[in-house]
C-alpha cells in the first residue's frame, strides 16, 4: 500500500484546485477554522460589500485575494476572526437595471407604474448574480460567510441606520438646506461629493465669449465667457474681481467698446486691431446694469429682484477667458452664494428631467447640453457673439448611468460633515493607510476640502430618510427604531421599513399638535455601506458585545476609488457617532491594468474575462502574480504570460521539489513519524538551509503581522529557489542509495520539514498549493493533525536551528560558485571537466570554512581550493575613460588621461575607486578618478580563467591531466546515459544493463572507470556491443560513442 499519492508533475493545477474546493466545502474547513478560535483574541475584518447585480471582474479578484491572506494568517496565528459577507443592495446602480428591463426611461414612468411592484422588482434583481459571486469566490478561495451575511435591505439593517440617523439628528448634523448640487437628470436625483469624486472624464467643449449690452450705451458690451452656454437663458448677472483691472478697448474694425480683464486683452484680441480706452478697478464697474440675453426667466418666474447687473466677488480669476463670469444662481456654488449676497433671483430655466420648460422657444423641450449649439446659433445670429473656442477639461459625469451631471438648486438633506471636520482630520491621522501618502495625500485633501453630505435622494429603492415633518411649524422628528414607529406613528409589528410602506404614515406633531409627515427621500445608499460595523450586527438593538468586541476593524481594505467612496463613509458616520475610525489599518489597492498599462475598459476591448485565467491558469497563480508583481497599490498589468511566469517561478518550482521528495520517499518507505531532526546527523547543508528555513519564518511572520505581503511573498520565493536548485539540486545522490543510511534518514527528514513548513508558511499566499501539499505529507502519518493546514499553527522560528554565520558563508559560497561558473564559460570548459586548482581573491570577507570549500569545490567540480591575497597575479585590469563623465570635467586633458590609464597599475586604481577615487596630477592638474570614470576590462593570467566582481575574484587553473580528462568524460557518460534512462520511460528505481560502440577515450573510461559509473546509473553491466533497446548516438570530447539502454 502506497504511503504518499503519487505527485502529477505537471504546472495543470486547475482540476487539482476544484478537488480543494471540494474537500474544504465537504468538511466545512472554513466555518471550524473559526470556530475553533472563539473565545481567543478577536481580530477584526471588515469586508466591503459588493453590488450583487453586477458581475464580477478581474478587479473584484485583486480585492477578494489581497484580503482574503490577512485573516487566513490571523486565523493561524490563533485569533478569532469574523468573516461576514455583506451584499450591498439598494440604491440607482438596481434601480436602472430595473428600469432597462422595465423599459423606462425615466423615474416618472416608476410612479405610474407602482412604487410596490418596483421595490419587489428590485429585490429580485439584487439577488441576479449572486450565484457567480459565489462560485468566484470560492475558486479563488476567498473564506467568508456568504450563507450569513449582512443584506442592506434587510430591515434589521435599516433600523440600525435609522437609529445612526437619529443620533446624527441629536447631535445637531443632520438639516435640511437649499444648495446647489451635482445633479443627474437621467437618475432624477442628487450626488454627494465623494460619488462625484469617482466620475470625471476629459470632454471636449464648446465654450463661447459673449456680449453683454451695456445698458443705455450704444456699441459697448462687457464681454463674458463661459463653458456652459446652455446656462445663459438662465443668467440674472455678471462678476467681476473688484480688485483687478479692467480694460474698455475700442475696435479698429467696427467701433465696438468691450469691456474685460486688462491681463486678458491679448489673449482674447491678440496684439493690434484695437485702442486702450481706460482701465478701471473691477469695483468701478460694481452695479453696472446691462441688457438680459433672453427674456424667459423674467417672464416664467416673474421675479422682483433687481437683477442684469454687475456684481463683484474675490472668486472670480484672470487665469482665462475674460475675467468676467456670467452669473446663473441656480447652477454653480459660486454663483448661488454671490446670488443671496446681492438678493438676486434664481432664475432655473432647467427642469428635474434636464430639459427646458414651455416658454423658452427654440430651446423648450431640449437637454441642458444639448441646447448648447442652438443658444451658439441663436447669439452668433442676433449679434451677440464674439466667438467660441474648443477646450478639454475634466468634467464630471454619473458614476451610475454615465449622463452628464449638471450643477442644480435643490432642496435637499444634509450632514453637517463641515461641523466635524477637525475630528475627521484627526480620526484620518489615527489610520495605518498603506501607503502611507493616502493618510495626508488623497485622503487627507479631500478631509481639508470636505463639504456636507447631501444624504437624501428623490428615488424609491433605498433606506427611507426617517423624517417627519410638521407642515405647519416645521417641527421635525427623527424616528430611530420600529419600537418607535409603531410607538408614535401606529405602524404594525410586520411592516417593512421601505417604500411605499412606511411613507403613509404620520404623527402627532409635539409642538403645534399638527400631523407631521415623513419627507419622502431615501438616503444615500453609501450611508448603507458606511453603517456597516454596527448595521451588520443590528447594533445598538443586539449583539452589542459582539460590536464591542469588533469595532473598530483591525484591518480592511479595498481599491483606490473607495477612498472617496466607501473608505470616506465609514470614517464620517464612525467618528459622528462613536468619536474614532472604524479600521485601523487600511491597504489601498491600485487599479488593474492590461498589459499595456492602460486601464481596462469594454469599449477599448481589454477587459479580461476573470473565468478564462482562473480556468486556464488557476487561482493560486493569479493570487501569487498579485501578491508579487507589484506592492498593492501600485496599479498592476494583468496579463496571462505574467501570470504564467509567476506561477512557473514559485509554484513550479516549489512543486517540483515536493515531487522529487514524494518519489523517493515512496520508494524507501520513508515515515517521518519515525525520525526526529533534531537526532539526526545533519549535513553541513541541512543545517544551512534549516537555519534559512528559520530565518524566513521570522520575516514573514514579522512581514504579514504588518501587512508587508509582497515584501513576504518574493521571500518565500527566494527560498524556494535555493531550495531547489541549490539545497535540492546538489543532494539528490543522497537519496539514491539502497540503504535507509543516517545520511539520507537526514535529508528526508531535512526535506519533509522544510516542505511541511512552506506549505503552513505559504498557506495565507496560495491555499490550495498548500492543502494539496499538507494532505499528501501529514494526515497519514500524525493522525492527530489538525484536518487542513489552515488549521494549523502559523510556524514559529526554532532560533536553536539558526546559524547567521553559516548562512552568511553559504551567501559567500554562491558568489564564488558564480564567479566560478563565469570563469569556466570565459575559458570554454565544461562543468563536468575537472580542474585541479582554484584560487579564490576575497577581500575584506570571511574566510570559508573546510565544510564550505569544500561545497564550492563539489559544485564546480574541481580538486583544489587555495586562496590569495592580491588578484594581481591572475588578472590584469585594463582600463580607458568614460567620455561622458570625464569630457565635462576635463575636457582638452582627455589625451593625457588616455595615456596614463593604458600604462598605470590597473589594480592600484581599481582598488582605489572601490575605496572612492583615485588621485594623479597630469601635466601639472590634479586628476580625480571614480569608478564612473573608468570603463574597466579585465584579462586573465596565463593558465588560468579568472571571474572578478564585487571584490571577490576566481581564478581557475586550465591545465588538463590526462586523469583529469578521463574523469571529465566518466561525468559525460553519466549524464548521457541518465538522460537516456529518462527519455526511456524507465522508473528512477529500473535497472538496466548498458551496451555501447565507442572510440578513442571513451572506450579507456567505460573499461577502466565501468564499475562507478554502473553503481551510479543502477546499470547491472557495461558491455561492448550492440543490443535491442534504446539507443542514441553520442560526441564526447571528440570521440563518438552508440548507447543502447536495456530495462532489466
Amino acid at each position: 500500500m502506497s504511503m504518499y499519492k503519487k505527485v502529477d508533475t505537471s504546472l495543470n493545477f486547475v482540476e487539482r484546485e476544484k478537488e480543494v474546493v471540494e474537500y474544504w466545502n465537504e468538511n466545512h474547513v472554513f466555518e471550524d477554522s473559526v470556530k475553533m478560535n472563539e473565545g481567543k483574541e478577536e481580530f477584526s475584518f471588515y469586508d466591503g460589500p459588493p453590488t450583487a447585480n453586477g458581475k464580477p471582474h478581474i478587479g473584484h479578484i485583486l480585492t477578494r485575494v489581497m484580503k482574503d491572506i490577512v485573516p487566513r494568517y490571523q486565523t493561524m496565528k490563533g485569533k478569532h476572526v469574523l468573516r461576514k459577507a455583506g451584499w450591498d443592495t439598494h440604491g440607482l446602480p438596481v434601480e436602472l437595471e430595473v428600469e432597462k428591463k422595465l423599459g423606462f426611461d425615466h423615474k416618472t414612468e416608476i410612479e405610474a407604474y407602482g412604487i410596490e411592484p418596483f421595490i419587489n422588482e428590485c429585490k429580485k434583481s439584487v439577488w441576479q448574480y449572486t450565484t457567480e459571486w459565489k462560485n468566484m469566490s470560492d475558486r479563488v478561495g476567498y473564506w467568508c460567510d456568504m450563507d450569513n451575511p449582512y443584506v442592506t435591505y434587510h430591515d434589521d439593517y435599516i433600523e440600525s441606520e435609522w437609529w445612526a440617523l437619529k443620533k446624527i439628528h441629536e447631535k445637531g448634523l443632520l438639516y435640511k438646506g437649499h444648495k446647489i448640487v451635482p445633479y443627474c437628470p437621467r437618475c432624477g436625483t442628487a450626488l454627494s461629493s465623494h460619488e462625484v469624486a469617482q466620475g470625471y472624464k476629459d470632454v471636449k467643449q464648446t465654450t463661447v465669449f459673449v456680449k453683454f449690452k451695456v445698458k443705455g450705451e450704444e456699441n459697448k458690451y462687457i464681454l463674458a465667457w463661459t463653458t456652459t452656454p446652455w446656462t445663459l437663458p438662465s443668467n440674472v448677472a455678471l462678476c467681476m474681481n473688484p480688485s483687478s483691472d479692467y480694460a474698455e478697448i475700442e475696435t479698429e474694425a467696427g467701433g465696438e467698446h468691450y469691456i474685460l480683464a486688462e491681463a486678458l486683452v491679448k489673449s482674447v484680441f491678440g496684439e493690434e486691431g484695437y485702442r486702450l480706452v481706460s482701465v478701471k478697478k473691477g469695483k468701478e464697474y460694481e452695479y453696472t446694469e446691462y441688457e438680459p440675453l433672453y427674456p424667459y426667466g423674467k417672464e416664467k418666474f416673474r421675479f422682483r429682484e433687481k437683477a442684469y447687473y454687475v456684481t463683484c466677488d474675490d472668486y472670480v480669476t484672470l487665469s482665462d477667458g475674460t475675467g468676467v463670469v456670467h452669473t446663473a444662481t441656480a447652477f454653480g456654488e459660486d454663483d448661488y452664494r454671490v446670488g443671496r449676497k446681492y438678493g438676486l433671483p434664481v432664475v432655473q430655466l432647467i427642469d428635474e428631467e434636464g430639459k427646458f420648460p414651455e416658454g423658452c422657444d427654440f430651446l423648450t423641450g431640449k437637454a441642458a447640453q444639448a441646447a448648447d449649439p442652438f443658444v451658439i446659433k441663436d447669439l452668433k445670429a442676433r449679434g451677440l457673439l464674439l466667438k467660441t473656442q474648443e477646450i478639454v477639461h475634466s468634467y464630471p459625469f454619473c458614476w451610475r448611468c454615465d449622463t452628464p451631471l449638471i450643477y442644480y438648486a435643490r432642496s435637499s438633506w444634509f450632514i453637517k460633515v463641515t461641523a466635524v471636520k477637525d475630528r475627521l482630520i484627526a480620526a484620518n491621522r489615527s489610520v495605518n493607510w498603506m501607503p502611507d501618502t493616502i493618510k495626508e495625500g488623497r485622503m487627507g485633501n479631500f478631509l481639508e476640502n470636505v463639504i456636507d453630505w447631501g444624504l437624501s435622494r428623490d428615488r424609491y429603492w433605498g433606506t427611507p430618510l426617517p423624517v417627519w415633518v410638521c407642515p405647519d411649524c416645521g417641527e421635525i422628528e427623527v424616528i430611530g427604531s420600529k419600537a418607535e414607529l409603531k410607538e408614535k406613528c401606529g405602524a404594525p409589528d410586520t411592516i417593512e421599513l421601505h417604500r411605499p410602506y412606511v411613507d403613509g404614515l404620520t404623527c402627532a406633531c409635539p409642538k403645534c399638535g399638527g400631523t407631521m409627515k415623513r419627507t419622502p427621500e431615501v438616503i444615500d445608499c453609501w450611508f448603507d455601506s458606511g453603517s456597516m460595523p454596527f448595521a451588520q450586527y443590528h447594533y445598538p438593538f443586539e449583539n452589542k458585545a459582539l460590536f464591542d468586541e469588533t469595532f473598530p476593524a483591525d484591518f480592511i481594505s479595498e481599491a483606490v476609488d473607495q477612498t472617496r467612496g466607501w473608505f470616506y463613509t465609514l470614517l464620517v458616520i464612525s467618528t459622528i457617532l462613536f468619536g474614532k475610525a472604524p479600521f485601523k489599518n487600511c491597504i489601498v489597492l491600485g487599479h488593474v491594468n492590461d498589459k499595456n498599462g492602460v486601464k481596462m475598459s469594454k469599449h477599448k476591448g481589454n477587459v479580461v474575462d476573470p473565468w478564462s485565467v482562473l480556468d486556464k491558469q488557476g487561482a493560486d497563480a493569479v493570487r501569487w502574480y498579485f501578491y508579487t508583481s507589484s506592492a498593492p497599490w501600485l496599479p498592476s498589468r494583468f496579463y496571462e504570460e505574467a501570470v504564467s511566469e509567476a506561477q512557473r517561478k514559485y509554484m513550479g518550482t516549489l512543486w517540483n521539489t515536493y515531487a522529487f521528495f514524494v518519489l523517493y520517499a515512496e520508494i524507501d518507505g520513508y515515515n517521518p513519524s519515525k525520525y526526529d531532526l533534531k537526532t539526526c546527523a545533519l549535513s553541513v547543508m541541512d543545517r544551512w538551509i534549516l537555519s534559512k528555513l528559520n530565518t524566513l519564518i521570522a520575516r514573514v511572520d514579522k512581514g504579514l503581522a504588518a501587512y508587508e505581503i509582497t515584501d513576504c511573498a518574493r521571500a518565500l520565493q527566494d527560498f524556494c529557489d535555493v531550495l531547489s536548485n541549490w539545497y535540492v539540486r546538489r543532494g539528490r545522490e543522497r537519496y539514491w542509495g539502497k540503504e535507509m543510511t543516517k545520511d539520507k534518514a537526514a535529508a528526508y527528514t531535512t526535506l519533509y520539514t522544510v516542505l511541511v513548513t512552506l506549505a503552513k508558511l505559504t498557506a495565507p499566499f496560495t491555499p490550495f498549493i498548500a492543502e494539496q501539499m499538507y494532505q499528501n505529507l501529514v494526515p497519514a502519518f500524525y493522525p492527530k493533525a489538525e484536518k487542513s493546514v489552515h488549521m494549523c499553527a502559523f510556524p514559529q522560528s526554532d532560533l536553536s536551528f539558526v546559524d547567521e554565520k553559516l548562512e552568511r558563508g553559504m551567501d559567500e559560497v554562491l558568489d564564488v560558485v558564480v564567479l566560478g561558473r563565469a570563469a569556466r564559460n570565459t575559458g570554454n570548459l565544461k562543468t563536468r571537466q575537472p580542474l585541479a586548482e582554484m584560487v579564490v581573491v576575497a577581500e575584506g570577507r570571511e574566510k570559508l570554512s573546510d565544510e564550505l570549500k569544500g561545497i564550492v569545490l563539489d559544485e564546480l567540480n574541481i580538486k583544489k581550493y587555495k586562496e590569495a591575497e592580491d588578484a594581481g597575479a591572475f588578472i590584469t585590469y585594463r582600463l580607458k575613460p568614460q567620455l561622458k563623465t570625464l569630457g565635462p570635467k576635463y575636457g582638452a586633458k582627455l589625451g593625457a588621461i588616455r595615456a596614463f590609464l593604458q600604462n598605470c597599475d590597473g589594480a592600484n586604481v581599481v582598488a582605489a575607486v572601490k575605496e572612492g577615487s583615485f588621485k594623479t596630477v597630469l601635466d601639472g592638474t590634479e586628476v580625480e578618478l571614480t569608478a564612473e570614470d573608468l570603463l574597466i576590462s579585465t584579462e586573465s593570467a596565463e593558465g588560468y580563467v579568472s571571474a572578478s566582481e564585487g571584490g571577490v575574484t576566481v581564478a581557475l587553473d586550465t591545465a588538463l591531466t590526462k586523469e583529469l580528462v578521463e574523469e571529465g568524460v566518466e561525468r559525460e557518460l553519466i549524464s548521457k546515459i541518465q538522460t537516456m534512462r529518462k527519455d526511456a520511460g524507465f522508473e528512477v528505481t529500473d535497472r538496466i544493463r548498458v551496451f555501447y560502440r565507442a572510440d578513442g577515450n571513451v572506450v579507456a573510461v567505460l573499461k577502466s572507470r565501468g564499475g562507478a559509473i554502473a553503481k551510479i546509473v543502477l546499470a547491472d553491466e557495461l558491455c561492448e556491443g550492440e543490443a535491442e533497446g534504446f539507443t542514441k548516438e553520442w560526441e564526447l570530447n571528440g570521440a563518438k560513442a552508440a548507447i543502447t539502454v536495456v530495462k532489466v
